[in-house]
C-alpha cells in the first residue's frame, strides 16, 4: 500500500534530517516544503518589498504560507498517484487542526485513507533550550525572525494533537534530542513501518 508520511514539528527539531535519512533507506520521495517553496517565496517577498529570507512573519504567512502547502501537497499527491511513498516535511499547523483536510487532499487524486497508509511522525526535542541551540547553530538567515521574536516563536514548540481521523498507531511522537544514530533511525522506521 502506498505510504504518505508527514514529518511534523517545530523548527530545529530535526524533521528534515530525520526524513532525509529515512527516505534514503526506504527510497521514498522527499518533499520538504522549505525547499519547494523557497524560489517562489523569495520572489513574492522581494516583489512585496519585504525580506526575501523571512519565513515566519505575518506578512510571509499572508503572502506565501498557503502557496507552500499547495506546492508541497501537489508534489506529494503526484508521487502517491504513481505508487511512490512520499515523505512530506513541514509544520502543517493549520492543516492538522482540521479533521477533514487530509481526506480532501487525498480526494484530489481519487484516493481515501483506505487506499493510502498515512503516518505522522511528530519530531520533538527535550526542552526549549535545545531548539534554540539547534536554530542558532545552523546560522540560517531564514531563522532570523525566530530568534528576534523568540517569545512569540517559542509557542510553536509544544507538540500538538493531530485531528485527522487516523487509526491507532498512525501518529507517533519522536524525541530527536541528541545525535541521530542508527538505533534512533531503526526506532523511527519501526514506528512508520512496524
Amino acid at each position: 500500500m502506498r505510504k504518505l508520511v508527514f514529518f511534523l514539528g517545530a523548527a530545529g527539531a530535526g524533521k528534515t534530517t530525520l526524513a532525509k535519512a529515512l527516505a534514503g533507506r526506504r527510497r521514498a520521495a522527499l518533499l520538504d516544503m522549505d525547499t519547494l517553496l523557497r524560489p517562489a517565496a523569495e520572489a513574492v517577498m522581494t516583489m512585496a518589498g519585504l525580506d526575501p529570507s523571512d519565513r515566519d512573519s505575518d506578512d510571509y504567512k499572508r503572502l506565501c504560507r498557503d502557496l507552500g502547502y499547495r506546492i508541497t501537497m501537489d508534489a506529494a499527491l503526484e508521487n502517491i498517484a504513481i505508487g511512490m511513498d512520499a515523505y512530506v516535511i513541514g509544520p502543517f499547523t493549520k492543516e492538522t487542526d482540521d479533521p477533514t483536510w487530509l481526506e480532501r487532499e487525498l480526494g484530489r487524486i481519487g484516493a481515501t485513507l483506505r487506499d493510502v497508509d498515512v503516518k505522522v511522525l511528530f519530531v520533538t526535542l527535550q526542552g526549549e533550550s535545545k531548539y534554540r541551540e539547534r536554530i542558532e547553530a545552523r546560522q540560517s538567515p531564514l531563522d532570523a525572525w525566530k530568534l528576534e521574536h523568540w517569545e512569540r516563536f517559542r509557542r510553536s514548540l509544544a507538540p500538538r494533537e493531530i485531528r485527522w481521523p487516523l487509526p491507532p498507531g498512525a501518529v507517533a511522537y519522536f524525541d530527536n534530542s541528541g545525535p541521530l544514530t542508527d538505533d534512533k533511525l531503526e526506532q523511527a522506521e519501526r514506528l512508520l513501518y512496524g
